[in-house]
């Protein structure tokens, strides 16, 4: 730190995670109402105090170097503390709420969202849900665009999944284990059976997420998806899959869990193959998780337990 400066400030962090929240100094200086000018250099001067980059400055806007979203992870926590202190002792009203999710298609995922967004009370929030693509989850959880990403890794992904993480600073936990089932329309032959086997699958349109550019079997989002059919049809979000289920009695292979709220015309039938969805979260190993985050992590759990499904951790 240089001679003669003090420490850092509160109002330095907050500009900080701001600035990192908009991917743009001028960006976060238009949200604060703050001069870009000083913005600017509030940043070049928390640089200096804390003796390395912490941001990588181009033509499109600024990104985090690895010590930035560490130093990022502090920060929040701080600052959430501070305004903690001043919410108790000085009668400060509550902060505006802020969490980002990516998540792979799951209506537990969902489900889990509403029920924090309901539970947390805050007059001011700023929350995203992103049902995204596999490769996307990971690249929004790496550039903290979110906070949290949810997916699945089993025994023919594990390995690809595991060191993209690694070579992301970013790291898996486990939530809970699924039997594979078979999602189809209430309306389907196989929606009366108590099982499922591939051989029934063989004349039903097979339906999985598109994963764009990434599209290799170790990114999709269903197991078993080096298995040939002879129909198939990739679609972009759960609702277009879902009316492709009752259209035409298509199904995909999930986790078995549905919420009859969300999805009232869907129903999960177990598949017989021996096979494990390991189903986690994923988040940067040096940067720990804000209450929010924690919270909506609370009613994931919740939400799977209530399913009957056991949770792990």
């Amino acid at each position: 730190m240089p001679q003669g400066s003090s420490g850092l400030t509160l109002q330095q962090l907050r500009y900080f995670i701001e600035v990192a929240a908009e991917g743009s100094i001028s960006g976060a200086a238009d949200v604060l109402y703050v001069a870009q000018p000083t913005m600017s250099a509030a940043m070049k001067d928390l640089e200096a105090r804390v003796g390395r980059p912490l941001l990588v400055r181009s033509a499109r806007g600024v990104t985090l170097t690895d010590d930035g979203a560490e130093f990022l992870g502090y920060a929040r926590q701080v600052v959430e503390q501070a305004e903690l202190l001043e919410q108790r002792y000085l009668g400060r009203p509550p902060s505006r709420r802020l969490l980002g999710v990516s998540t792979q298609h799951y209506s537990f995922a969902v489900d889990a969202f509403v029920r924090m967004v309901k539970a947390s009370g805050a007059e001011e929030y700023e929350f995203s849900l992103r049902e995204t693509r596999t490769w996307d989850i990971i690249e929004d959880v790496r550039t903290l665009r979110s906070e949290i990403g949810i997916l699945y890794r089993n025994d023919f992904n594990r390995k690809v999944i595991d060191k993209l993480l690694r070579d992301s600073g970013l790291a898996f936990h486990p939530l809970f284990l699924a039997e594979p089932h078979i999602f189809i329309a209430r309306t389907n032959p196989l929606a009366s059976r108590g099982r499922a086997t591939l051989a029934d699958l063989a004349g039903l349109p097979r339906l999985t997420f598109d994963q764009g550019a990434n599209n290799s079997f170790y990114f999709a989002e269903e197991i078993l998806s080096t298995l040939s059919s002879k129909q198939e049809i990739r679609v972009a979000d759960r609702a277009t899959i879902f009316n492709l289920m009752i259209g035409l009695d298509g199904y995909t292979i999930s986790t078995g869990i549905i919420s009859d709220q969300l999805d009232p015309e869907i129903v999960a039938i177990p598949l017989d193959v021996d096979e494990r969805i390991e189903i986690g979260w994923i988040g940067h190993t040096t940067i720990p998780l804000t209450e929010q985050a924690q919270r909506y992590l609370a009613e994931v759990r919740a939400v799977v337990a209530g399913f009957g499904v056991e949770v792990l951790g």
